[in-house]
């Protein structure tokens, strides 16, 4: 007797309920809305901020679905794209510029869903619509910024040997060091060709004087220039976070461009605006001197700069820099050992620990200003008072107000500026609608083709035709559910994977089927014949599919972008076939035929 335990058919009950949860938001689709995010990453969201977007809406008469706090923004969703166009203009002149309003797209599926996190898949560019950029690193300032950082670098090796050298120029990429003597620039040859082992140097003697000029060896060249590359990239991410963008594409296109896609992203001007954004970390000393009342008033002393405090008032600082955030190799959050308050914990380079070394030796008892600066606005984070010479290159930055805070200033810090200026050398805007029609035609082609195949296995296998095509539905429900699980993007490729699943994974139920006629031809009974027939045609369908499993693997691990949507589509389509297609469908049978003790014959 065909027959399964209790505990299968439960199994299977169960993975269809949950498959139909999983899949079902799918169907509900997205609607307009309005993202409100802070300028300054350290800023954060309130209920007080979301108090204000709510009377701010109501005082222009314009009706929102729901406002909600989502991450460190705030979404309002719309009935439509007039009313988002309006509640856009009506929060950005509310709010000012301390705040980014963006146009976006939310999930409209119902809260219930959303709570069991029944989400529904990502859409990529082609289906969703949005912004596509295409950005190219200026290497040449890669390079030039490099060499500025090698023209002080060497004038602190040479202070620190007590070199004599007239002045430092720079030109371009090059560096070169004017000296009174042959001696001086001999030794100075000495000490910095052997710190600098990836700069190669040259050496002129003229009426005036000798100099000694240097430049990035081509090795070191192609070093400067992909990490201004990778750290660009990494940057983009970090920015791209702030717009709430699902399953942003940001890669590398040959050796110095990068590919911003950013899905449901409908405000161009905003996207533009935050990825050009950065942040950088300056040490400065607190002018001590400096009159308190004339600092509140904004007069600046000569030589100083006013800063905002992290307490809401204002302080003097020296407009020399001490330090930069280049100089930091590493930032991660923590605590502070004694008080056990949040910090950030900064490792720096060897000349930036010797540097700062030097300087809070030089400063005991004075204060020193840890500025972060981010689209041209700095802010003092902390200016504690010098203790005593602190050396061995980990700085601790404390007056963060919460690990959170922390966490985000480390994350800054580690790749919160550009490491070269980058310009836009292809825009693209893919709209709602257009998106809107590829899915359609997407949809409708799948729908299509498992009508045919549904009609064709109905009319040649009978009712074992008509269990293998919803068999072939559920296997359907279970990729869109698992897809939905993973929260994978979906893009055409992606599409189109799903249509030749379907399509591949009738085979099975072709094999199964013909198997079973041919042991009933051989004289087999109904009850042996279905038996027969699935347990021998599971090895070749297990054979095939791993086959198949093995390129989609390949393909993933090889491809890149739609490529590795395609492969991911078919790898879990193979894997949902095999259980439908064998599992399911047999347990159709077996509840059909199964309990037939004499059955005379079956419709196949």
């Amino acid at each position: 007797m065909n027959r399964f335990p209790l505990w299968k058919y439960v199994l299977i009950g169960i993975t269809l309920v949950i498959a139909f949860l999983y899949t079902l938001p799918n169907f509900f689709g997205e609607v307009p809305a309005v993202q409100i995010s802070p300028v300054r990453t350290t800023e954060k969201v309130d209920t007080a901020l979301l108090s204000q977007v709510e009377s701010s809406l109501k005082a222009a008469n314009l009706g929102y679905q729901g406002v909600e706090l989502a991450g460190n923004s705030i979404k309002v969703r719309l009935a439509s794209t007039d009313q988002q166009i309006k509640a856009k203009d009506v929060l950005q002149n509310s709010l000012g510029e301390r705040y980014t309003v963006a146009l976006n797209l939310v999930s409209a599926s119902p809260a219930w869903l959303s709570s069991i996190h029944a989400l529904p898949m990502y859409l990529g560019l082609d289906l969703r619509g949005g912004v596509h950029f295409l950005l190219e690193v200026d290497m040449k300032a890669a390079l030039e910024k490099a060499a500025i950082r090698y023209q002080n670098d060497f004038r602190t090796e040479l202070r620190g040997d007590k070199i004599r050298y007239g002045r430092i120029s720079r030109e371009g990429n090059a560096v070169t060091v004017h000296f009174a003597t042959r001696d001086q620039r001999d030794a100075a040859l000495n000490k910095l060709g052997t710190t600098f082992t990836d700069l190669a140097f040259t050496t002129d003697d003229q009426a005036e004087g000798f100099t000694l000029t240097a430049r990035l060896k081509p090795q070191a060249e192609t070093q400067v220039q992909e990490f201004a590359l990778q750290q660009n990239i990494t940057t983009l991410r970090n920015r791209v976070n702030e717009l709430g963008v699902a399953e942003p594409v940001i890669q590398q296109q040959g050796a110095s461009r990068v590919v911003v896609q950013l899905p449901g992203v409908q405000d161009t001007a905003k996207a533009k605006d935050i990825l050009g954004r950065t942040a950088t970390l300056e040490i400065r000393m607190v002018d001590e001197q400096a009159d308190p009342t004339a600092i509140q008033q904004g007069q600046a002393p000569f030589g100083d700069d006013i800063v905002s405090s992290r307490d809401g008032g204002k302080i003097a600082v020296k407009k020399d820099v001490v330090l930069t955030g280049d100089s930091i190799t590493d930032a991660s959050p923590g605590f502070e050992s004694t008080s056990g308050q949040a910090a950030v914990h900064i490792n720096l380079d060897g000349k930036g620990a010797r540097i700062f070394k030097d300087v809070t030796r030089e400063n005991v008892g004075k204060r020193m200003a840890i500025l972060l600066i981010e689209k041209g606005v700095a802010e003092a984070i902390t200016s504690p008072v010098i203790r005593e010479e602190i050396g061995g290159g980990r700085v601790q930055i404390t007056g963060m107000e919460s690990a959170q805070e922390a966490s985000d200033v480390a994350l800054l810090l580690r790749a919160g500026a550009l490491a070269a200026p980058m310009q836009i050398v292809e825009e693209r805007t893919v709209g709602p609608s257009m998106g809107a029609e590829n899915i359609s035609k997407g949809f409708h082609s799948n729908l299509w083709g498992f009508l045919a195949v549904t009609v064709f296995m109905v009319l040649y296998y009978r009712i074992f035709g008509l269990f293998s095509s919803i068999a072939l539905a559920v296997n359907g429900f279970f990729l869109v559910a698992l897809l939905s699980m993973l929260q994978a993007t979906l893009t055409l490729p992606g599409l189109a994977g799903i249509a030749l699943t379907l399509g591949m994974a009738i085979d099975a139920n072709v094999l199964i089927n013909e198997r079973i006629r041919e042991e009933l031809r051989n004289g087999a009974t109904p009850q042996a014949a279905i038996h027969a027939g699935y347990d021998r045609a599971w090895g070749t369908i297990l054979d095939s599919n791993l086959t198949t499993l093995i390129a989609g693997v390949a393909l993933f691990w090889l491809g890149s972008g739609p490529v590795r949507g395609f492969a991911v589509v078919l790898c879990l389509g193979i894997l949902t076939s095999m259980f439908s297609a064998v599992t399911v469908s047999r347990a159709m049978v077996n509840l059909t035929y199964g309990r037939q003790a004499r059955l005379a014959k079956v419709s196949i």
